[in-house]
């Protein structure tokens, strides 16, 4: 498993510099926390784009309040919360709820949401059709291969009208829960990073927009877009019970300011909007 660390914030009178990867181009030291403060490290797990990005946003805040946060970046989708379970992590940020509900359901963990931060629209690209009503028969359609994201590109395809459902599916639903096909579209499954290298072969992709952003694909060329009623909010996940810790609570607090709300609008201009 590959990934970096990144010091975000200065204990007491000492400040540390450190590099905040994948988080614009800040590269100012954290504000020292306040000298009668006693600071405290939270180890936090984030995807790269945008949830580094966002915690780096408010990394000054939660300084000042004595809260230093190391980030570190994972690639998947199954280390982060390996690793929180196994205490190498206070916290994670990078899936949504019923991600955490399935993984912690499949694998026996105490593992729980602290709070929705925002909501990344799962959407529709292509490099070889401009609107799905020219999508082909037999078109091949490369969606996520963990169970609940595959499941929500289903319901995307759904909502677009290629395909229909069993009465009951539920939000683990694979292809064999299709009951309509019209177009004989043809699925791969994929590891929902690789997505957007699959828009070489496939037809369409459904891609989680956080890894569209990363492989600098613009939100504004997707071809179908999931509803911003969506229950699929990205959240902070700790383990059972650290919820009520102080600086969990700080952490949260911080995520859903003012000030973060704002830098998401700005940032991401709608293609990530706030779940707060």
């Amino acid at each position: 498993m590959k990934f970096k660390k990144t010091i975000i914030a200065s204990v007491a009178a000492l400040a540390l510099t450190g590099f905040i990867t994948g988080c614009g181009d800040d590269k100012k030291s954290a504000a020292p926390a306040p000298k009668d403060s006693k600071a405290v490290t939270l180890k936090v797990g984030v995807s790269p784009v945008p949830h580094a990005e966002i915690l780096g946003a408010v990394k000054d805040k939660l300084a000042k309040e004595g809260i230093n946060v190391e980030i570190i970046e994972f690639t998947d989708y199954v280390q982060p919360n390996l690793a929180l379970n196994d205490k190498n992590l206070d916290a994670n940020y990078f899936q949504h709820k019923p991600y955490l509900d399935e993984f912690v359901r499949s694998r026996n963990l105490k593992l729980v949401s602290a709070g929705a931060i925002h909501l990344e629209p799962m959407s529709v690209f292509s490099k070889k059709i401009k609107d799905l009503k020219y999508l082909p028969d037999s078109a091949r359609v490369a969606i996520p291969n963990d169970p609940t994201n595959g499941g929500r590109a289903l319901l995307v395809l759904q909502s677009a009208g290629l395909i229909k459902l069993r009465d009951g599916a539920p939000i683990t639903a694979t292809p064999q829960d299709i009951t309509e096909n019209k177009k004989n579209l043809q699925f791969s499954e994929l590891e929902a990073p690789q997505l957007p290298r699959s828009l070489a072969d496939a037809d369409i992709s459904v891609i989680n927009i956080n890894f569209a952003l990363e492989a600098k694909l613009n939100p504004k060329d997707a071809i179908f877009t999931e509803s911003s009623d969506s229950p699929y909010a990205n959240i902070v996940a700790v383990r059972e019970g650290d919820e009520n810790r102080p600086e969990i609570k700080k952490l949260i607090e911080a995520l859903t300011s003012q000030e973060s709300k704002d830098f998401i609008e700005k940032k991401y201009n709608g293609a990530i909007k706030a779940a707060f």
